[in-house]
């Protein structure tokens, strides 16, 4: 789902959609898919945290949601207008933050 790009983020493609709920979500099955393959240490359950991605400009946390379809990333419409996100559903380059960065974000409340 997601391939390296750069030192701090993965690349992938994913249908960006409006969604209900105050919080950016993924399919759950997806999502602790890609937090145990990225995220996971030692220390920390690897569906403790959020997984942290860049939608234009506009960093987000994103949880797991099982009303979420697969390869599909639901986000509120605020997020969507800020990122710049026309006309969705539509598939969307969307980077994912490496575990060092995403801790840094989420340190810093970039995140929405």
């Amino acid at each position: 789902m997601f391939e390296q790009f750069s030192s701090g983020y993965y690349l992938g493609r994913l249908y960006v959609e409006p969604g209900t709920g105050e919080r950016a979500s993924m399919c759950q099955a997806q999502h602790e898919q890609v937090n145990e393959q990225l995220y996971a240490d030692r220390e920390i359950r690897p569906l403790d945290r959020p997984l942290v991605m860049k939608l234009g400009t506009t960093h987000i946390a994103v949880e797991g949601d099982a009303d979420t379809p697969a390869d599909t990333l639901s986000v509120p419409e605020s997020v969507l207008d800020a990122a710049g996100v026309e006309n969705p559903p539509t598939l969307s380059e969307v980077l994912l933050a490496k575990e060092a960065r995403a801790r840094q974000l989420l340190a810093l409340g970039r995140s929405a």
